[in-house]
Order: C-alpha cells, then sequence, then structure tokens
C-alpha cells in the first residue's frame, strides 16, 4: 500500500515547556548528535508527549500499527494508544502487544492472545516472539503503512522489548513501512558496560551484537539498529526511520531524578530501583539462585537455601562503589524456590552514579560460587546450549571464568576492548548529549 507525502515530518518543530525551538523529529541517518532538548530543570517530555502536544500531526494521513505496552503513557498517565484513538484524527489499523501484552495482563514469558480492545475497539495483536517474517504478515494483515514504537526500555540488553523492536523495524521495512519511535529516556542513564553477545548464543533475551548495558534511548537503538545491523539482516536494507525525540532529558540522570511517572514495564519491574539492579542481577536467571521473582524486591533480593550470614559479610568487604548488601531472609511465592526460606542479600544501591550493576553482579556471582551447592541453570529443551547464563552473558566466557576460580577484575576485564569498540561505534547514533 503507497503511502501519502508527508515533506513536513522531518522538519517539524515542536517548543517545550521554556519557549526554546527543538527539532522534534531525528532520521536515521549517521551524523553528529543533537543537542539536548531545551527545558525547564526536571521537565521532561517524552517523546509521546511532545507529539501530542503537537496535535499528531507527523502521523495523519497514515495508516498506522502501534507496537507498545502500559509504559506508553503520556504526562497525565492517559496511554498513547488512547490518546490517538480519542484525537479522531488518526487512522490506526491495530495495536501489536509484545511480552506480557498490550494492557500488561501476561506474565514473564506470556502474551495476551489477538483480540478487541474493549476500551477502543481497536484489533490487538499478539506479537511476542513473533520473527521478523510473522510481524510482517501481521502489519500486512492490519494494513499498516506506518509502525509506531512507544515502550519504556530499562537498558539492558536481555530485556525482550528491544527485541520487538528490532524485529518490527526488519518487517517495516520488508512491508515497505515507515518507522516511528517515540522515544524516552534510558532510566539507568548513559553508561555503557558488559561484554558483547556473540552469534552463538542469540537468543530472545539477546538477539544481536550489542552490550549488556547499552546506554541508549530505544530511539538511539533504533538509530544504532538501522546504521549497523538490519543491513544484514535478511534481504537487507534499511528502514525509513524517525525518532520523535524526548525534551528536556539529561541522558547522565536517572529515572529518579525526573518527573516522568513509573510504570512497570513488566511485573517483575515494579520500581526504577529494580531496572538499576536488573542490568546485572538478571544474571541469577542462570543459576539455582533465586532472583527474587515472587518477592515484593524482585533482582534486589538474591538469595538461596543454602547461602548464610558469610554471603552479605563477603560481598561488603568487597568495598564496592556506590551499593551495600544487607543480610536478607526471604520466602518465594513463585519461580525458584516456592515456600522455602532463602537467605541472602538485599542490594541497596546507595549512590546510581558510582554503582557499577554488571561488575556488582559479577562479584555476587563469583561469592555464591564458593557454596558447594551452587549450579548453573541448565536448559534441557536447548541440549547445545544448556546454560541460560550463557545467553544472559552474551557467550560461555563469564560461566567458564568463574568456574576457574578467577576473580572480579579479572573477569570484568575480559571484554573490555570489545566494551570500547561499542562505545566508539554507538557515538553517532546518540542524540542527547
Amino acid at each position: 500500500m503507497p503511502r501519502p507525502s508527508a515533506p513536513s515530518r522531518r522538519t517539524l518543530l515542536t517548543g517545550t515547556a521554556a519557549g526554546a525551538a527543538v527539532p522534534l523529529l531525528a532520521g536515521a541517518a549517521p551524523g553528529t548528535a543533537h543537542a539536548r532538548g531545551a527545558g525547564r530543570p526536571g521537565r521532561v517530555l517524552a517523546g509521546g508527549v511532545a507529539a501530542a502536544v503537537r496535535g499528531w500531526s507527523m502521523l495523519r494521513d497514515r495508516r498506522l500499527g502501534i507496537v507498545s505496552n502500559p509504559t506508553g503513557v503520556l504526562r497525565d498517565t492517559r496511554h498513547v494508544v488512547d490518546s490517538m484513538h480519542a484525537s479522531g484524527d488518526l487512522d490506526i489499523a491495530g495495536v501489536f502487544g509484545p511480552e506480557h501484552g498490550f494492557r500488561g495482563s501476561a506474565q514473564a514469558g506470556e502474551a495476551e492472545p489477538e483480540t478487541i480492545d474493549p476500551r477502543t475497539g481497536l484489533t490487538v495483536y499478539d506479537a511476542y516472539g513473533a520473527d521478523a517474517a510473522k510481524l510482517a504478515e501481521l502489519f500486512t494483515k492490519a494494513g499498516a503503512d506506518t509502525v509506531v514504537f512507544d515502550i519504556q526500555d530499562v537498558g539492558a540488553r536481555f530485556y525482550t522489548y528491544i527485541w520487538t523492536m528490532y524485529r518490527a523495524m526488519a518487517a517495516a521495512r520488508d512491508t515497505g513501512a515507515a518507522f516511528v519511535v517515540l522515544d524516552r529516556p534510558n532510566p539507568i542513564g548513559r553508561r555503557a558496560d558488559g561484554a558483547m553477545m556473540t552469534p552463538e548464543f542469540t537468543s530472545g533475551v539477546g538477539l544481536k551484537p550489542i552490550v549488556q548495558q547499552h546506554g541508549m534511548t530505544v530511539g538511539e537503538l533504533a538509530r544504532h539498529f538501522n546504521g549497523e545491523l538490519l543491513p544484514d539482516e535478511g534481504a537487507g536494507g534499511r528502514v525509513e526511520l524517525d525518532v520523535v525525540r524526548v525534551q528536556g532529558w539529561d541522558p547522565e540522570s536517572f529515572a529518579q531524578d525526573g518527573d516522568l511517572p513509573w510504570v512497570p514495564p513488566s511485573p517483575n519491574m515494579p520500581t526504577a530501583d529494580t531496572a538499576l539492579a536488573y542490568a546485572g542481577t538478571c544474571f541469577f536467571e542462570g543459576t539455582n539462585l533465586s532472583e527474587g521473582r515472587g518477592t515484593t524486591r524482585p533482582f534486589e533480593w538474591i538469595g538461596a537455601p543454602y547461602l548464610d550470614y558469610r554471603y552479605s559479610d563477603r560481598l561488603g568487604a568487597r568495598g564496592l562503589p556506590g551499593v551495600e548488601f544487607r543480610e536478607a531472609y526471604f520466602v518465594p511465592t513463585f519461580g525458584k524456590h516456592v515456600g522455602e526460606t532463602c537467605a541472602g542479600v538485599q542490594v541497596h544501591v546507595v549512590d546510581r552514579r558510582r554503582y557499577e550493576p554488571v561488575t556488582t553482579a559479577v562479584a555476587m556471582l563469583v561469592e555464591a560460587r564458593r557454596y558447594p551447592e551452587f549450579a548453573w541453570r541448565q536448559d534441557s529443551w536447548d541440549p547445545e546450549r544448556p546454560y541460560w547464563i550463557d545467553k544472559l552473558s552474551g557467550s560461555a566466557r563469564l560461566r567458564t571464568m568463574i568456574d576457574e576460580g578467577r576473580d572480579v577484575a579479572e573477569v570484568v576485564g575480559a571484554w573490555r576492548n570489545e566494551l570500547a569498540d561499542f562505545t566508539r561505534r554507538r557515538r553517532r547514533y546518540l542524540l542527547y548529549r
């Protein structure tokens, strides 16, 4: 289906609360990064809010497929899809729900089935786990000529929404549709850290080669995908990409520093503090320790029935920057060790700017490995790559180095060069300084 032309879409300007005019849209072409949007201190406008202020003018005369979940909210906490639908000015072909679903009713590893949304009457398609070919079928079925993405990421490679975005970009390219990202801040800041994903261990929690803590917004990631990865995907080539930029955001800040409402992007991501810990402690999903699922502090409480007080003592003695470890006991209601008392720690981030999630998690793994009951989680459905930790970390290196008794500095140092290379290559795709 041919798209109507919209020559003003790439030149649209919007004023921030302070009255300064800054570009609303940023195309995918690599080049010099744009300056940070102006605005009152502490007042941040997500891309969807900035677009709504302009009456969605850049999306008119298009047939829209919207990829979103409960985090796609505006400043008044109204959902972006509800606002678009209520405007009466937009042609919405359908909504595409990722893991946990469009309205967020599904647990981890689950999705909402294809249905009619009762509030809007729009068709909601199940996009969780769909590859680019399947998404292309869904976009074609809906008749979408422009795909809009608005989901809050948490800044870690193993969070599945960024891979839904990647596949949706490939599908949009293959169907001739444009792709628009309504950008949102990275809640854990600009820092990049961790190992690079390797081709042998790609999966739904790490589909392509980026580092563990990527330090980009979803809009910047989309630019990176379009410039570095999509040209080699399938038939090749880039998608027509626009990013509606966040206004007034300092990329060195954290979610807790701003005034945007925190909407849990998944059931086990209740707070912005969870997101900061998760960038490292998600590693424990690859072990026989509980990562705190089934408690009120997932990814901040880490433990197992076989640990004891020495675990917190040893971690505290390491003097890791920006973090303290409290001896903690908890009983998970689902997940690992249901109904059992787990001993372990609560991770308390006391200085977000000094805290290093990945290094901290490596130290926690090294100390847990000292207990004879410790084990790496194995999956029988993938006998050639049975260790889940390898999929999370990007290769077998982390697991084998810890099994060999290597200490934290040596493990972390093993990915220094690939991290530096990624940090250098991502610069051309950054939108905020």
